[in-house]
This record gives C-alpha cells, structure tokens and sequence, in this order.
C-alpha cells in the first residue's frame, strides 16, 4: 500500500479549459508524467511513455513542464533537453535544445515571440561552477543543432521564477547570489520586452541580496497586477507592486509562502482583480483563504485539507490545487470559493484503508534548550485488530525531515501510517530552523546546525516520554538527507535514543561542503560558518570525527547515484561502526539519487528497517519481510 498508486503531485498548469500537472510514479521506476484533465473529464497523458518530464537544475528540479494553446513543453530526464508536443499526442516530441550539458527548468512561454523564457544551468566549463542565467529558447526546434544558447539576463550565481505579463510586455523574475539560499535574501527584477524579445532596462524594483528579505513566487493579475512573496515583516505576506515600491496586500503572522526547494513551487493564485486565494500556516495550524485584495481581508475557507500545495489559475470560482488532509491522501481537487463545494480530480489510487486503522496528527509545542519552544505532531499507534500488553507503552520513532530548512506537515502519509498500525507511536518533528512558524524560527537554525536540530528532537522524545506516551527504552530516530545528518547527530553526540535509521544522511559535513552542487555549495556558510575559515566546527559538528562517542545501533540506506550526499557518506560510517564493533547494517540502491523514488527500493528499504528495529528491540515483525544483515550484532 505503501507505494502502490502513491502518486505526488506537482506544477499545476491550466491552459483554455484544461487542467495539467506533473505526477511521479513509483511503481515506474520513479518515472515523472505530464498530465492533461480535459473540460469534459478525460484524463490523458502528454508525455510519451519513455520519457519523464524532470529536471536537474539546482538538482532538485521542479519547473519541468509548461503548456501554452494545446502545446505542451518538457524537459525529458534522461537527456536533460527540452521538447515540444501537442497535448493530444498527435506528433511526436519535437527537440527544442542541442546536445549539450545545459539544463532547463520553470519556463514561461512567450507565444508572441515562438519562444520559452526559462532557466538555464550551463554545464560547460569544465572544472569550474555551472552558469544560471535566463534563456530564450525557439519553440520551433531550430536550436536544437546549434550550441548557442540566446541569454536574457545573466550576473547572478542563480535565478527563478520567470514570468511574462499577461500582455506580454514586461517580465519578472527572481535573482540571488552566494551564499544566499532563496530563503535568505533574494532581488525582485523587472524589464519590459522588446519586440525582438530583448529585454529593456532589467532593474532590481525590491529586495537586495546582501540583505535579509526573501521574495520568491512573482504572479501576475490578470490586470496587470505583479504580486509576490516577501518576508519583510518576519513572515512569508504576499505583496504587490505599486509602481514604486512593494506593499502588503495582508500583513499577518502566518507564513503564505515556502521554501524555494524547487522551481516552480506556488502557495497562492490569483483568481480575479479583486482576490486571491492562498494556503497560510503557524503553529496554531494551516488553512486555504480567500483575499479580498483591495480590503486586505481575509477569508477562511473551510474544507476536510489540512496541506496545500501547486496552487494554479483560477477556472471560474474555482481554485485548483494540490492537498492533503488528516485522512485523505494527496489528491488535486477544485475548490469552489464561493460555496465550498469541493470536487477531487485526481487521487493517489492506492488500495482502500478503513479510516479505523488512520492515526491522526497531534500538534505539539514543548520546551527545549534555551527556553524556547518547538513544534511537532505526533501520532499515536493505532491498529483496531492489535491491543498492546497491559500497562506495555510503544516505541517512538522520531521523524526528522530533510533540508534542513524545509518542514513536515499534518496531510495523510502513509509512510506514518506503517509504523502506527504496527504498534509503533511516531512524532514528526518541526525543530528550529523549519519554515512555517516565521522568519525568526527559521533563522534560528543559522549558525546552530547540529545543535538545535538535534535538541528539539531529542526534546520532543523526552517530552513525550514524560507525558506517558512512549517507552523511553525503545526511542529511535530516523531521517534522509539533512535530517539523516540531525539523526546520526543525535545518536552519536546525544544520548536519548536507542537506535536510527539514516537515510542518504550526511557524516561529514566539511565534505559536503567540498564536494556537492552548485545550489547548496555555500549553504552551510549560513547554517555552520564559512568554510575552510570555521573548518574546526565543522569537525566538531561531524559524527564521523566523533564515533568513538557512539553506542547504539544505526542502519544505513543510499542510493548509489547521490550527487547531493555521495555514497561516501555513508559509507565511511559503516566502515567506523564496524571497526568500533557495533550493530550495523548498510543497503546500498543501483539507479536511486536523492531521495527513493522507485516502488521496490521504497519498499525494501521501509521493511528493511522495521527488521532492523525488531532486531534491536526484541520483537518479531509481522509479515513477510527480508531480514537484513546486520554485522556485529
């Protein structure tokens, strides 16, 4: 159930009165599919079979597709070039870009013109960091031989989110350089377009890269309205320009926008000259609001979701977006703003659970270090057909989410859901440093990463075993990515819990500092201190200077094709634990990246470590599940 039909869904698009999106597919090795909703309900795919519309750019992609008068536009994973084909699949794809190691995301199209305005990220000086600047790419394929690529608007270490007016007259976009993340300080840009498609006069109009204002999702109304998001008052408000300045359309302590992992990311759309709707968030929870834009008022819009996402253009009264709720997995649905009335367009098609078996998200806030408080949900085990031994509490498995700055929410997973049906409690964790409770929160991970992470995990663990929750004996911990690095903190400089799981975590975060991409090659400036200058912390911060300090078990789990954290990681920590004695097993993935992506490894890898689990805790798991080595133990 885990993986069967458990489809994401992103880049919503709408074109006349059709609905697109891009949906990844597990259980086709992770393929990405461009997909078209027609007016009348017919649901087709635009790509072809073998391709998978995916971009590397900043190699997290996002911003693969866009569609213009029943043309759609792709870039295709494995060659990472750009193509061309009519929704109805009556042509083959066409090539738009040459041979060459460029890659392309979140492209607005210029009909006027016969051309896409996108991101490029120029590969071709060798030894040296990639190029990102604006393109303009032909949308009639006669670039497809040539190795020139026609730049808008280059000078800055990276750019996004370029979109052209409705009259298609002036153009926006977002600018930053290093050692900025997209969340830190970023530059809005404005030019007019020329008839030849030059840009006149690009100017910065808001923001400034060496300050501290993030503004990232650039909209335009359709009367000619540019709207934006900006952290400016300590929280991600949305705001327009005037003609001089920005202003705030509402100013509330609620966060309207997230983190720039991705291109093409969009929390808010605008549905006339007079509103907006929007997705917003804090600590008392999350919700979807209509915006009255000439009253600064607000709204709410009640509906069974409590996860927002890929809001797109509105079709009548109807907002279009991606969402989730306490028992309804991800789905696209239309959301009738005058009324209510919600209907679900497309639905991760997964085998039907009775809501019986579904544990609910809990908001917590607890104490931790310094006297500040952080956030997390817990579920608390639930499975109608099981009661536990009187008076036995359950094991906590501590979820820890990836970026760091990035954070979880409270929609339906069924990723919980397989711990809390088989007895297992589980509190996902929101430490300091996440987005969603204000740009203060955020920021407090800066210069502490490796610190406060792993307090406000281990804080949470402490609090839940106080409460009566958990069994504090069976506490583990386990996270991917950044969160992999906050576990293995956790087990090696911290002493709460038991046993771990890490995900494509990272070990050794001076070598993440040499060796990774271009988009978070300055990242940890901010979040540990420059580097090779503050090269001491980043030993002090890195579990595999420190595993003489270890002494429990730890499972490791790795895509072998990481470009992000290398497998090297990873294995230089197994090579430690097993020299040091300890239980240690290591399952290594041929054709994953960053993040599992393909059914069967999704699947391995979950019942890999619920073995684990059942070995170190002294129980025997239900199933048919291949037990994994473990060495020393």
């Amino acid at each position: 159930m885990l993986t069967a039909g458990a489809l994401r869904f992103d880049e919503l698009d709408v074109d006349g009165d059709d609905l697109y999106w891009v949906e990844s597919r597990p259980d086709e090795r992770g393929r990405y599919a461009a997909m078209r909703y027609s007016a009348d309900g017919e649901m087709t795919e635009v790509t072809p079979s073998d391709h998978s519309a995916r971009t590397l750019v900043h190699e997290y992609g996002g911003g693969s597709f866009a569609v213009s008068n029943g043309v759609g536009y792709y870039s295709n994973f494995s060659d990472q070039r750009l193509y061309r084909r009519s929704v109805d699949g009556s042509e083959e794809p066409l090539l738009l870009t040459p041979e060459i190691p460029v890659r392309y995301a979140d492209a607005t199209i210029d009909e006027a013109r016969g051309r896409l305005i996108c991101v490029a990220e120029d590969h071709r000086r060798e030894g040296l960091e990639a190029e990102n600047y604006l393109a303009s790419i032909p949308t009639d394929g006669s670039a497809a031989d040539s190795t020139e690529i026609v730049r808008l608007h280059e000078g800055f270490d990276f750019c996004s989110s370029p979109r052209l007016s409705p009259d298609g007259r002036r153009l926006a976009w977002i600018c930053w350089n290093h050692p900025n993340m997209p969340w830190d300080a970023t530059e809005l840009w404005l030019a007019e377009v020329a008839t030849d498609g030059a840009l006149l006069s690009p100017r910065r109009i808001a923001g400034d890269a060496k300050g501290d204002v993030s503004i990232t999702e650039p909209q335009w109304g359709p009367d000619g309205t540019l709207y934006c998001v900006s952290d400016e008052s300590g929280w991600w408000n949305i705001q327009r320009w005037d003609g001089s300045e920005l202003t705030a359309v509402l100013t509330m302590e609620a966060e309207f926008g997230q983190p720039q992992w991705e291109f093409s990311m969009s929390t808010y759309a605008v549905m006339d000259e007079c509103c907006l709707v929007a997705q917003y968030g804090n600590a008392d929870g999350r919700g979807l609001a209509v915006i009255d834009v000439e009253e600064g008022e607000l709204r709410e819009l009640e509906t069974p979701f409590n996860t927002f996402g890929f809001f797109t253009a509105a079709v009548g009264p109807r907002a279009i977006c991606a969402a989730a709720g306490p028992d309804v997995g991800a789905a696209i649905v239309a959301i009738n703003v005058d009324d209510g009335e919600i209907e679900t367009l497309r639905a991760s098609s997964g085998p039907e659970l009775d809501p019986e078996y579904f544990s609910e998200a809990e908001a917590i806030s607890y104490p931790t270090t310094g006297g500040r408080t952080s956030h997390a949900y817990y579920y608390a085990p639930r499975n109608p057909d099981f009661e536990a031994p009187e008076g036995e509490l359950p094991p906590l498995v501590t979820f820890i989410h990836g970026g760091p700055t990035s954070a979880t929410n409270p929609g339906f997973n069924l990723a919980i859901q397989y711990w809390t049906t088989r007895g297992f409690a589980v509190v996902d964790v929101n430490y300091r440093g996440s987005t969603g409770y204000g740009t203060e929160y955020r920021r407090a991970l800066n210069g502490n990463w490796g610190i406060v992470d792993r307090e406000d995990c281990e804080a949470a663990a402490r609090y839940l075993v106080e409460r009566g929750d958990v069994d504090g004996s069976r506490l583990a911990i386990r996270g991917g990515s950044a969160g992999g690095y906050t576990t293995l903190g956790a087990l090696t400089f911290g002493d709460v819990f038991t046993a771990g799981a890490s995900y494509y975590g990272v070990s050794d975060v001076a070598a993440l500092a040499e060796d990774t991409h271009k988009f978070e090659s300055r990242y940890l400036d901010s979040l540990i201190g420059p580097y090779p200058e503050r090269a001491e912390l980043y030993e002090q911060r890195s579990p595999i200077h420190a595993v003489d300090r270890l002494s429990c078990p730890i499972i490791f789990l790795q895509g072998l094709e990481d470009k992000i954290v290398p497998p090297n990681q990873a294995e230089r920590m197994v090579d430690a634990l097993r020299q040091k004695g300890l239980p240690v097993a290591y399952l290594a993935f041929e054709g994953e990246q960053h993040g599992f992506r393909q059914a069967a490894n999704i699947q391995r890898a979950t019942e890999a470590e619920l073995d684990f689990y059942g070995r170190i805790f002294g129980f025997s798991p239900a199933g048919e599940i291949e037990p994994v080595e473990i060495e020393n133990l």
